[in-house]
């Protein structure tokens, strides 16, 4: 068993910023106690964080896993579990753990795990990998560490998890890999929570505000009440789809969030339709959040300033809960449009933290940072 000086396993979580910063913050607290509960015979651990962005530049596995390496020789940890929510590539198979038993290494990529109950799920990958590591490790004919199963049952009730084909002058000596439809729903479903797509709604201030200005005059409107009125419920819907569609594509474009690979290998363009179909789907639950609070908010403000009899008299119809809430449906939609166009004010950061490959380019600007200053020192 890898064990320091003082008879305590040093384990360093090596997380990428943002999301995978905070699951390795959170489950480090529990860690030491599972650990040596797990390992049992007296055996400690210490578990530390470290936050940097060791992806940088880079989504090459055996790259990763050098710098790994080297990040752990500097410092002397025992074991290094690296966290990434970055989707990982290697013979056209999307990467859930790679493994190096001989010098102690772990990369994790966060997306393979899916997007429910994430930290309990990588609370459990990182106890099994480094329970592994810092065992004893039989190796079999060919070489290949016999060890446990890494992942256990519960990675792969929602996709298959197998063993992957490892390079001969690779780092790693085990990989465990996610295949096939259900594999790559379950990597996109990750990337999609790791992006956090409500914190899109937080960013979207000038937007919000156009659209609650529009809505609180479209409401008022007896134009609006009138075609709120001959609408059916599949042309509310059609509605709907359009304006949330709309605002999609337009943040989409007006934060460059689309990624265009430079590579003509059959992975990058793979890598490059993930990243999209992730990003789309993300600005869209945004935008989509934004319709539903639009349309709570015109309800809410139409109970309160509508009257019945003026209503009634514009429209021929009286005014009942049916009536409310059409208007209110439809209101949304023009008030969705409206703040689509006031999204062109807003500030791209929020925005662009929907695209992991916009992500990846700030991860480059800290590293390029880190080098300036010690150049500076």
């Amino acid at each position: 068993m890898r064990v320091s000086s003082q008879g305590v396993t040093v384990v360093a979580l090596l997380a990428d910023p943002d999301a995978p910063t905070d699951i390795a913050q959170r489950i480090a607290r529990m860690l030491p106690d599972r650990l040596a509960e797990k390992a049992g015979q007296g055996r400690r651990f210490d578990v530390k964080v470290v936050s940097e962005p060791f992806t940088s530049g880079t989504e090459d596995p055996p790259t990763l896993m050098r710098r790994i390496m080297d990040r752990g020789s500097a410092e002397n940890w025992d074991i290094v579990v690296a966290l990434t929510d970055l989707p990982l590539h290697s013979h056209g198979r999307k990467i859930v753990v790679d493994l190096s038993h001989e010098h102690g290494l772990a990369l994790l990529s966060l997306p393979s795990l899916g997007g429910l109950r994430l930290q309990t799920r990588t609370r459990r990958a990182v106890e099994e990998a480094v329970l592994g590591l810092a065992g004893p490790q039989a190796t079999g004919a060919e070489g290949i560490p016999r060890s446990q199963p890494l992942l256990g049952p519960f990675a792969g009730r929602l996709a298959p998890v197998h063993r992957g084909q490892v390079g001969d002058e690779e780092t790693a000596d085990l990989r465990y890999v996610v295949r096939g439809p259900r594999g790559y729903l379950r990597v996109l479903v990750g990337m999609v929570r790791a992006n956090r797509p409500w914190r899109l709604v937080s960013g979207l201030s000038k937007a919000l505000a156009a659209a609650l200005a529009t809505g609180a005059i479209a409401t008022l409107d007896s134009t609006t009440w009138s075609l709120s009125g001959a609408l059916s419920a599949p042309r509310l819907v059609i509605a709907m789809v359009g304006s949330v569609g709309l605002m999609t594509g337009w943040l989409i474009v007006d934060g460059e969030l689309w990624h265009r690979s430079t590579e003509g290998s059959p992975e990058a363009r793979q890598r490059a339709r993930l990243y999209n179909t992730s990003t789309v789907l993300t600005v869209g639950i945004g935008a989509l959040v934004c319709y539903v609070g639009l349309m709570v908010i015109n309800l809410v403000w139409a109970l309160f300033i509508l009257n019945d009899r003026v209503f009634a008299s514009m429209t021929g119809t009286p005014l009942h809960a049916t009536e409310y809430l059409t208007l209110s449906w439809f209101v949304a939609s023009v008030a969705t449009v409206a703040g689509a166009l006031g999204s062109g004010l807003e500030s791209d950061e929020a925005i662009r933290a929907a695209a992991y490959s916009t992500r990846e380019k700030e991860r480059r600007h800290m590293l390029q940072g880190d080098h300036g200053d010690q150049l500076v020192t």
